[in-house]
């Protein structure tokens, strides 16, 4: 299973960030991105308000039941290891941080979970590779540029990373060139005025836009 998990975000590339979206919204948001080719959805903790993790995990639950295998379903700005049980009870299958957090990547492989935290710099991506991590996350990737992965990936081919903050689709296969293996979207895809307008149609043709980007 979670070589499957590896494998679909390897072959997609895209995992879309889903932050702060009301309850309600979730379903349609997801059918959404699914009309425009996205397969993996991330559903962020809020680190501010740690009282809302429940109906975080429960969210997560949702979109599991609700797409079954169609999608891949796991959570974001995971801070801590409970927040990592709380994703695994809810039927998650990946763990994605902003940080490099030891206990949360073992907490996460023991749990048989895809573990996916973030580093800036190369002790930090070998320190999470060791420690258990599928994937590091560059975050925030844009700020250093492309000739920074570049240097990066120089002597640490044998990681994974994937590229997060600031990418849109002008800039993906800059990115992918100089070595990243997918994508982190946010707000360009996470349109939070179109959902709030319920235009999830609009939804679907930013989702389109970078999956046919991908595919091109």
């Amino acid at each position: 299973m979670k070589e499957q998990v590896i494998n679909k975000i390897l072959e997609e590339k895209i995992v879309a960030i889903v932050r702060g979206i009301k309850s309600e919204h979730i379903i349609p948001f997801a059918e959404a991105v699914y009309e425009g080719g996205v397969r993996a959805l991330e559903i962020t903790y809020n680190s501010s308000n740690p009282d809302e993790d429940t109906e975080v995990a429960a969210n997560i639950q949702k979109l599991v039941e609700h797409f079954g295998d169609r999608m891949i379903i796991g959570a974001g700005t995971v801070l801590n290891t409970k927040q990592v049980e709380l994703t695994k009870n809810a039927g998650g299958q990946f763990i994605i941080s902003p940080n490099v957090n030891k206990k949360v990547i073992e907490r996460t492989c023991e749990l048989n979970m895809v573990s996916i935290p973030g580093a800036l710099t190369p002790t930090e991506a070998v320190d999470a590779h060791e420690a258990g991590a599928d994937f590091v996350k560059l975050f925030p990737i844009t700020n250093l540029g492309s000739g920074y992965v570049k240097a990066m990936k120089a002597p640490l081919s044998h990681i994974r990373f994937l590229g997060v903050g600031g990418i849109d689709e002008n800039n993906m296969d800059e990115y992918l060139k100089a070595g990243v293996d997918g994508f982190g979207i946010g707000s360009n895809i996470v349109n939070k005025k179109l959902i709030e307008a319920g235009d999830f149609c609009a939804i679907t043709e930013l989702a389109r836009a970078y999956t046919t980007q991908m595919n091109s």
